[in-house]
């Protein structure tokens, strides 16, 4: 009799449902074990291997397919998903910086708005829909994710988002690179823009713009952050999140912690 359940040891069932090779699977396995996912929990999902339980979790970002649905695939019932999805993934998430960065370490940091069901973390935002912001930094050299911050309400501009979210205290002791909506945060890098009164930039202001070409070179580094928000899109939980409280948080970082992954190699 075939099995119809998916299974970490079925090798050729990781790149689908996943979008990872089965090596980054199992780097995936080892750090969520490494951050005790082997003892977390209790019940009778323990009696299957913790390669599975991880997968149930990739899956469920990748597709965002009910709970209940995912269930059927890993043959457990709901409640079982839920639990495991509860428990283990705050430990698949992306470990927040600890200390300074190197002054010569460039970031780009931007915002990206994530549609949630959840009514108490959101607002309604530009897109139309009751979503919040999530504030993502990226190294501008190798493009792997720094830090995600903490969701604020979908109606916060970037600039402020950027510090209610804590993502300014990952950035400590490195250059930070953004876009115009984060005018009047004096710790990001921008070109320069004419006042708010309508007067004219200095010249040494108008010449970096334009003799050095700021804009343009900004720009096109800058956009390194949109093709990672691209990327990390392909989870497709990001794109309509029913997880409550934390649960877009934890799927944010432990995206960000998959596309370091698949960037790695």
């Amino acid at each position: 009799m075939v099995e119809r359940v998916i299974r970490a040891d079925r090798d050729e069932w990781v790149p689908v449902f996943t979008g990872l090779s089965v090596r980054q699977s199992r780097r995936l396995v080892r750090v969520v074990a490494g951050r005790g996912g082997e003892q977390t929990g209790t019940g009778r999902r323990c009696s299957r291997p913790l390669a599975d339980w991880v997968l149930l979790i990739v899956v469920y970002y990748r597709t965002n397919l009910t709970l209940r649905q995912v269930a059927l695939l890993f043959g457990v019932s709901k409640s079982a998903a839920h639990r495991v999805v509860d428990h283990l993934a705050p430990l698949l998430a992306l470990a927040p910086a600890a200390r300074r960065h190197n002054p010569d370490t460039v970031l780009i940091v931007d915002g990206t708005l994530v549609p949630v069901h959840d009514r108490t973390v959101t607002a309604s935002s530009k897109n139309y829909r009751y979503s919040v912001n999530m504030q993502v930094v990226i190294d501008a050299n190798t493009r792997l994710a720094v830090a995600v911050g903490r969701p604020v309400p979908g109606n916060h501009n970037d600039c402020t988002a950027f510090r209610d979210s804590g993502a300014n205290t990952a950035c400590r002791g490195a250059h930070v690179m953004a876009y115009g909506g984060y005018q009047g945060n004096r710790q990001v890098i921008m070109p320069y823009r004419r006042p708010r009164d309508g007067g004219e930039l200095p010249a040494w202001q108008h010449d970096l713009n334009t003799v050095h070409k700021l804009n343009t070179v900004h720009k096109r580094v800058r956009a390194r952050i949109e093709h990672a928000f691209a990327h990390m899109k392909w989870w497709n939980i990001l794109r309509n999140c029913r997880r409550k409280h934390d649960g877009v948080q934890h799927a944010t970082r432990g995206i960000a912690l998959m596309h370091n992954l698949a960037i790695a190699g």
